[in-house]
């Protein structure tokens, strides 16, 4: 088990640690991408300031949220509201592309290596910039998919079409009645496929993304492996940054990198396996290309 009193930043210099990922990369058997918010928002997803204003100023003025994360937990009163406030929140995070190319850019980094991805990200940024879906695990959802808020059974359902109607037809804060989307089968309400509480549906889609992911994991674990850690932070680390930790001490001949703007980090144990690099990752993964 790691310890927090263990973990060492480097104080490299950021020239030498970009010569040393690309040595990296470029001798690697497989690579392992990680991916957090951290990633989304390096590529302009960012949840507060003049994008969050521009998009949800009349909610700001009503309301009083000064955030879109926040926003996400108001309890507003009724389901109209509800929906007018998510239909946006799923549009301008999940059907926009992300204003900077932060994702194109790691593409062209990784399209001709060995790799797959971990994210605990829900925008869908990856496929949008064309990574292999085969090569993706998509573990909190998807804020595209809608599931049944019970839920009665495993099952997921695209929800393009309904937020498209939401947006076009909401006013003052409402969509229309009749937009509020219900379970088909059992007649409750509908919810957004995220991993909140013990009601998140791991439908089939997923668990052959996990089964995909575990596969290429034990194919590997034993080579000259990367695990790539971008934007992870400390909310969810059991998800990414543990299991890369402990897969890197596992394995000599593995590395462990870690870009993160002011929360780059990891443990003594791996610290002569391991680049931890404290820097905007859009720049780190354009100064690599």
């Amino acid at each position: 088990m790691f310890s927090k009193i263990q973990i060492n930043k480097s104080t490299e210099n950021y020239s030498q640690q970009i010569e040393q990922i690309k040595n990296k990369l470029n001798n690697a058997d497989a690579v392992v991408i990680g991916a957090g918010a951290g990633l989304s928002t390096s590529a302009g997803f960012t949840y507060s300031g003049e994008r969050f204003y521009r998009h949800f100023s009349d909610f700001a003025e009503k309301y009083g949220i000064t955030d879109m994360y926040s926003g996400g937990f108001y309890p507003f009163p009724d389901k109209e509201t509800f929906w007018a406030w998510w239909s946006r929140h799923i549009w301008f995070n999940r059907y926009i592309k992300a204003p900077k190319p932060v994702y194109d850019d790691l593409l062209k980094l990784a399209q001709d290596k060995n790799y797959f991805v971990l994210t605990t990200n829900v925008d869908h940024q990856f496929q949008m910039a064309g990574f292999d879906k085969e090569r993706l695990f998509y573990t909190q959802g998807d804020y595209g998919l809608f599931q049944c808020s019970v839920p009665c059974h495993k099952k997921t359902y695209d929800n393009y079409d309904t937020v498209v109607s939401m947006i076009e037809q909401q006013e003052d804060m409402k969509v229309p009645t009749e937009l509020i989307p219900r379970c088909p089968v059992c007649g409750k309400p509908m919810t957004i496929n995220l991993r909140s509480d013990d009601k998140f549906v791991e439908d089939e889609g997923w668990h052959r993304a996990a089964e995909r992911y575990n596969s290429f994991i034990n194919e590997n674990k034993s080579k000259n492996i990367v695990y790539l850690e971008l934007g992870v932070g400390g909310n969810t680390p059991v998800i990414i940054k543990y299991p890369f930790w402990q897969l890197t001490a596992q394995n000599e001949n593995a590395s462990y990198i870690c870009v993160n703007l002011g929360e780059s980090y990891c443990p003594d144990e791996i610290i002569d396996q391991s680049i931890c690099v404290n820097a905007d990752i859009g720049k780190v993964i354009n100064d690599l290309n």
